[in-house]
């Protein structure tokens, strides 16, 4: 795929115009309290809405959405997604209340200050330090400029510590001059999403975010949860304080902060905490004006909705009654202890009602994609505006609940062992009279609106013959009209993208990665080499065996790597006297290797890396490494 010249997407159908028009019948659009609230304490922005790095390039640019100053919804996009999109362009300095402020609408999330007595706490340095930084240049200019005293990570996402670094610097944290705050867990959580799963997770987030979408009614119109990703640069800080309880408290620079622990809820480490000098609550990201993912479409472990609803309620215990304005890592506040009970309350009985009614309907024996299509939320929860589908859904999260408690397989012994995909896509189009035969049928079906079951039949004769333009085609319009009427923003994107790719192939731009160099530096030995081991290709390591003793000068570290049975295991503080070699390095050498700067080879010619033994059994062991492909194919095989 050229980006340059792409195919032009179609309009939409009479059927999508009439689903999207049915949505304004349902949601009451003359309720405009979620505009006053996003305007609310407005102070200033960046008058041109571009962030850029330090070569001049755009990282951030919200005039790609000028299109959405239109007031009329156009046919392609669902009005309900429509009004989200608006709304998530305020953008700029806000005033949450007396020495809280936010900047909102400079990436995906929000970063939050706190005025203490000397300076500022941080809260949430979205994903890119160049987006971090213009943000803390925007408080300097309307507030005044003081030092950065503390940074808290409220959980373990990379759009709430990627931009760490834009601001504070290592030698500030270094010193002890600037504290680093986060919930336990943390960092074991940051690897695992963001390293161990990491290309699959990066490729799929293609989908979901819909970076290489043209911005427009017809292409990427909001995530939902925000605009969109930004391209940035993407730090960390590993951190200096952990939070290990509920109830535990922090007085940072002359500010009290009050900490709950919410382990398992929309990241597996996170906290939300309270500042009774300002009676305000920051509820992270467990609270957030659209219903969240318990599974999120890019790929993750799935999350916990009991624990979520438990957590929100144990948050209104803790903190409701004394508190005038509760603020998150996305959207804007809520100001006044009535509405912000109430809107708590009612996030909490989204998620309960979801994880209730799909464990009742699987005790009734009704199979995961069964119940996906019963559960509704009730209209009390369905018709606020904070419980819509425009991040998660009803049905993918309710697919979530059921997978969390009995996993893929629904108990029918006929999708026990199914044929692969490719496999069984040619027996079905074989069965059903072969390709022709099918595009027939699937035609008539479009014609007749039924989307859904075009792009799952037509899939087969993709499957089964990737090169059958025709088939591409027609998955790809059938794709797109399920992406125009979406609610869902990452929805969207995956239908537009997956219709894109249909059309003019997988990308053919530079790779990425989330495994970012300050990912890498934080990573612990054991981490960097279970992820060894994740990269390991079991089939040609079968029958191989390789000891390699590693020595760490500067970090004073001793490791046993053993590949044995195609399994590569590593334990700290052990030597082996038969080992084919031992080698010494530094931290740094290795992290620059893992980041493919380097080679083994370069560094032990350099003398860097020191060897003493067999040196073709070190070479033999990187040989069996994959090295992951970025851009795998996901809408063909």
């Amino acid at each position: 795929m050229k980006l340059d010249s792409l195919i032009a997407p179609l309009e939409a159908t009479l059927h999508t115009r009439k689903v999207n028009n049915s949505v304004l019948d349902k949601l009451d659009f003359s309720d405009k309290e979620d505009f006053e609230d996003a305007t609310r304490g407005f102070i200033g922005k960046i008058e041109d809405g571009v962030i850029r790095n330090d070569k001049g390039q755009p990282v951030w640019d919200l005039n790609q959405y000028k299109f959405l100053e239109e007031e009329k919804c156009p046919d392609t996009v669902n009005p309900s997604l429509w009004r989200q999109g608006k709304l998530n362009m305020f953008n700029g300095l806000f005033k949450v209340t007396d020495r809280i402020y936010q900047v909102r609408g400079h990436d995906l999330s929000v970063i939050s200050f706190i005025k203490s007595d000397n300076g500022y706490i941080v809260i949430d340095p979205l994903i890119s330090a160049e987006c971090a930084k213009a943000s803390l240049d925007l408080l300097y200019k309307h507030i005044g400029e003081k030092p950065v005293v503390a940074v808290i990570y409220t959980h373990s996402h990379t759009d709430h510590y990627g931009g760490v670094k834009g601001v504070v610097s290592e030698e500030d944290v270094n010193s002890g001059k600037v504290k680093i705050i986060a919930p336990e867990g943390f960092l074991e959580a940051a690897i695992s999403e963001n390293v161990m799963a990491g290309t699959a997770m990066s490729r799929r987030a293609i989908y979901m975010y819909g970076p290489l979408l043209p911005k427009g009614p017809k292409g990427q119109v909001d995530a939902g949860l925000g605009k969109t990703i930004s391209q940035g640069t993407v730090t960390l800080f590993e951190p200096t304080h952990y939070i290990t309880r509920t109830g535990q408290e922090m007085m940072i620079d002359g500010v009290k902060v009050v900490f709950q622990l919410t382990p398992n809820t929309e990241a597996p480490a996170e906290m939300n905490f309270y500042f009774p000098q300002f009676r305000a609550l920051c509820i992270a990201e467990n609270c957030n004006h659209n219903l969240h993912n318990l599974y999120t479409l890019r790929g993750a472990k799935v999350r916990d909705a009991k624990a979520w609803a438990h957590y929100i309620n144990e948050a209104i215990v803790l903190f409701g009654d004394k508190s005038d304005v509760i603020f998150a890592g996305h959207h804007w506040p809520h100001w006044g202890k009535t509405r912000i009970i109430d809107f708590m309350k009612k996030q909490r009985d989204m998620y309960k009602y979801l994880h209730d009614q799909t464990l009742r309907l699987a005790n009734l024996g009704y199979t995961m994609i069964e119940i996906a299509e019963m559960v509704k939320l009730p209209e009390d929860l369905a018709g606020e505006w904070y419980n819509r589908g425009y991040y998660g859904t009803v049905s993918h999260d309710v697919k979530a609940i059921y997978q969390r408690y009995l996993g893929w397989f629904d108990g029918n012994p006929a999708n026990l062992h199914p044929l692969p995909p490719v496999e069984a896509s040619k027996k079905y189009v074989e069965f059903m009279g072969g390709a022709e035969a099918v595009l027939t049928k699937a035609r008539e079906a479009f014609e007749k609106g039924e989307y859904r079951w075009v792009a799952q039949v037509v899939n087969h004769v993709v499957f089964a013959d990737p090169n059958n333009k025709d088939a591409c085609n027609l998955q790809a319009d059938a794709l797109e009209q399920l992406g125009y009427q979406a609610e869902s923003g990452p929805w969207r994107c995956f239908y537009l993208t997956g219709a894109t790719e249909l059309r003019n192939g997988v990308p053919v731009i530079a790779a990425f990665s989330t495994a970012s160099p300050d990912t890498v530096k934080a990573m612990s030995l054991e981490m960097i080499f279970d992820y060894m081991g994740v990269k390991l290709n079991g089939p040609k390591a079968d029958g191989k065996k390789i000891k390699l003793n590693m020595n760490f000068t500067d970090i004073k570290q001793k490791f046993l790597l053993e590949l044995e049975n195609s399994v590569l295991n590593n334990t700290i503080d052990k030597q082996a006297k038969d080992a084919d070699a031992t080698i010494t390095l530094t931290r740094a050498a290795l992290d620059e290797v893992i980041l493919g700067r380097t080679t083994v080879k370069e560094k032990v010619e350099s003398g860097e890396i020191k060897v003493e033994g067999d040196r073709e059994k070190i070479k033999e062991l990187f040989s069996l490494l994959d090295k992951f492909d970025e851009w795998f194919n996901i809408v063909t095989p």
